[in-house]
């Protein structure tokens, strides 16, 4: 099913076919570069699985991102329910994963700000964080640019305390 689209994108549930795109772009060492680690293919059928069990618990989720011009899939963008232990969680996330081959031509940014619109009216969220590793500054860049205000830096507690992807930025949208 599409939910929206913007001038170059469409947003739609995952479907099977996502899968081989999904589990090279999971795979891509520089895709996950500011993740602990590359998703073996396992991995990411899991990580499918439970994105499409979080639209059936909750109502929303990850959107599978689609180019318009050629109907490529290049990635996710949308939301999630983030449980670990911290001050701020449980709480609902804004966040993206593109193919490096869709860096560049501002994707992340239109399909974040897509999201936020569509959450607007779609969703009753009280208040959307951001959150990666302090290291991590594209993705920073995108939170600015949406329009989420940093709050704070925290050290994620699922990482090893010091790695250096430990040390965490956390930014809001607070309606």
């Amino acid at each position: 099913m599409i939910h929206f689209e913007t001038e170059r994108l469409l947003f739609r549930d995952f479907e099977l076919k996502d899968l081989p795109e999904f589990k090279r772009m999971n795979e891509d060492s520089e895709v996950m570069r500011y993740f602990p680690k590359t998703l073996s293919h396992e991995e990411t059928e899991s990580f499918f699985h439970a994105i499409v069990d979080e639209w059936k618990a909750y109502g929303y989720g990850l959107f599978a991102v689609e180019r318009k011009d050629n109907g490529e899939f290049i990635g996710f963008i949308g939301f999630h329910r983030a449980t670990f232990e911290a001050d701020f969680t449980p709480c609902i996330e804004i966040g993206w994963r593109l193919k490096k081959e869709a860096w560049g031509h501002g994707f992340a940014t239109e399909g974040a700000k897509a999201c936020l619109k569509y959450a607007e009216t779609a969703y009753d969220f009280k208040n959307i964080y951001s959150f990666t590793a302090k290291i991590n500054m594209p993705s920073e860049r995108v939170m600015q640019k949406i329009g989420l205000v940093k709050i704070k830096a925290f050290s994620h507690p699922k990482l090893d305390p010091n790695s250096p992807l430990s040390e965490h930025v956390l930014y809001a949208l607070k309606k």
